[in-house]
């Protein structure tokens, strides 16, 4: 396979697959920054894979502005299957955010992205508030206004879905466990970098189905699984000792492209950083293609 280099790194001219996903975006806010926080991870938990559900959900960003003037982080949450992102979402919303301390909620996806949308109404958000619940304009929104023992709990009425991009991802081969963990931290820092993109690195590198468990949506990676030598890890270099899949997700192409290409920048900047690459799997994840060295053209 032809290679080229970033920072004097190998990088194999290879390809991720990408899907097409919808995604919402929302906004939650708290008293203070620690309260935001702890909503906000509550309310993307077990959101790491998208393998199973719940819908897949990752912290954006910390916010800069809120419609209440704030604290808050955005959420991303995305799934391929529209009535499986607003089931999703009402539920993440009503188990992880209104339970915390003196939360809001807002939408965060530009209204002009919008191509759909899941409103609240008569849905256990709205029921929470048995009757004693508003409808009503705040913070220069539609919003519910919902009682809780803490004082009003503010909710836009209605949330944008977008269609969005993921399965952006690159693999990073190193010679230590501390260098590949150090070289996933710095892509990720860097992918921060990228508005209205969702990076993080996972240490189960999953491939689309198994070969054993053949009913299996996704098993381990088996080919770049360090531990596995001599049985496995057949696409990987003698001296690897630890690999992590770096996945980037966004509303639209460019931006996970461009996230993509940062990350590999930061991570071939750590020493013990042996290659960079991609895995693919037929056409199987998804139709559309990102070449790593169209990235640096």
């Amino acid at each position: 396979m032809v290679e080229f280099e970033v920072n004097g790194v190998a990088v194999e001219d290879t390809f991720c697959e990408t899907f097409s996903v919808n995604i919402a975006r929302i906004l939650v806010t708290s008293v203070n920054r620690k309260w935001a926080l702890e909503a906000a991870l509550e309310a993307k938990g077990l959101g790491r894979s998208a393998t199973i559900p719940p819908s897949e959900a990752s912290i954006e960003a910390e916010a800069e502005e809120t419609p209440d003037g704030r604290p808050g982080f955005i959420i991303q949450v995305l799934d391929r299957k529209l009535e499986q992102l607003k089931y999703w979402l009402i539920i993440r919303i009503r188990k992880g955010v209104i339970p915390y301390p003196k939360t809001n909620v807002f939408d965060a996806l530009p209204r002009e992205m919008a191509t759909e949308f899941v409103n609240l109404k008569g849905t256990v958000i709205q029921t929470f508030g048995d009757g004693f619940e508003e409808e009503t304009e705040a913070f220069g929104r539609k919003v519910f206004k919902i009682p809780r023992m803490d004082g009003w709990f503010y909710v836009e009425s209605k949330f944008g879905i977008t269609k969005g991009i993921a399965g952006g991802m690159f693999l990073i081969l190193a010679n230590s466990d501390e260098s590949a963990l150090k070289a996933a931290e710095q892509a990720l820092e860097g992918i921060k970098s990228v508005p209205y993109v969702v990076g993080k690195f996972a240490a189960s590198g999953t491939k689309v189905g198994g070969k054993k468990y053949k009913d299996a949506i996704a098993t381990i990676n088996d080919a770049y699984c360090p531990c596995l030598t001599p049985k496995g890890a057949n696409k990987l270099p003698r001296d690897v000792r630890c690999v992590y899949e770096v996945i980037v997700s966004g509303l639209r192409l460019e931006d996970v492209k461009k996230a993509m290409r940062i990350g590999i920048e930061r991570a071939t900047e750590v020493s013990g950083v042996l290659k960079i690459t991609a895995a693919n799997y037929g056409g199987t994840l998804g139709k559309g293609k990102i070449f790593l060295h169209d990235l640096f053209k």
